[in-house]
């Protein structure tokens, strides 16, 4: 994975997804046969309007006597809560962190629906290389805060910590430096020991 920014490059791009008229068993079986623990539900026109996860299954169908007439429309959490494919994954990780969500659907400007990310997807930031790390910490502080040419920083990664050595000019704060190096994919902290120019 080389230098993953957005949802757009960590999520899964197959959909399975349901119509609102799905009976429960049609989406249990596609659960099953797919491997996923919630479908998004669509509209007549292929917006995603809800989604049926294993819970919302589990917790209103009474018994087996009635799942032929429960359907995903009666089943579904809505409205569904998405995300667009070029969503930061940070983004992406504090809307899933402040609704408890396991997985969002990732939708076009119209509301379509174009993948699917999950909590697994967003963790993948984590495998990145620390060299690779280092230099998209890098890139970030060269090109928004240090004038072309000071190029006294040093940028160590180490398991995802990233340290950050030398001098910065006078205009740019300490702060900032950390807030754009924690932005990147996949650091863990930031920490610095900075001298003035």
């Amino acid at each position: 994975m080389k230098h993953p920014r957005t949802v757009d490059d960590v999520m899964t791009h197959a959909v399975v997804s349901a119509r609102l008229d799905a009976p429960v068993k049609e989406i249990v079986r596609s659960m099953r046969r797919w491997g996923v623990s919630a479908v998004p539900v669509l509209s007549a026109e292929g917006r995603v309007v809800g989604v049926v996860s294993e819970a919302d299954i589990l917790g209103r169908v009474p018994g087996e006597d009635s799942m032929g007439s429960v359907t995903a429309g009666s089943l579904m959490s809505a409205p569904a809560v998405t995300v667009s494919r070029g969503a930061t994954i940070a983004g992406a990780a504090r809307l899933m962190g402040r609704g408890r969500l396991k997985r969002l659907p990732v939708v076009d400007e119209d509301g379509r629906p174009v993948g699917v990310v999950s909590r697994g997807d967003l963790l993948k930031v984590y495998l990145r290389p620390d060299a690779e790390v280092a230099e998209d910490v890098r890139h970030e502080l060269l090109t928004h805060l240090i004038p072309e040419g000071d190029t006294a920083l040093t940028v160590r990664v180490a398991d995802g910590a990233v340290t950050l050595t030398g001098r910065l000019p006078e205009s740019v704060s300490a702060d900032l430096a950390l807030r754009l190096a924690r932005a990147v994919p996949g650091v863990v902290d930031a920490a610095a020991e900075f001298t003035t120019a």
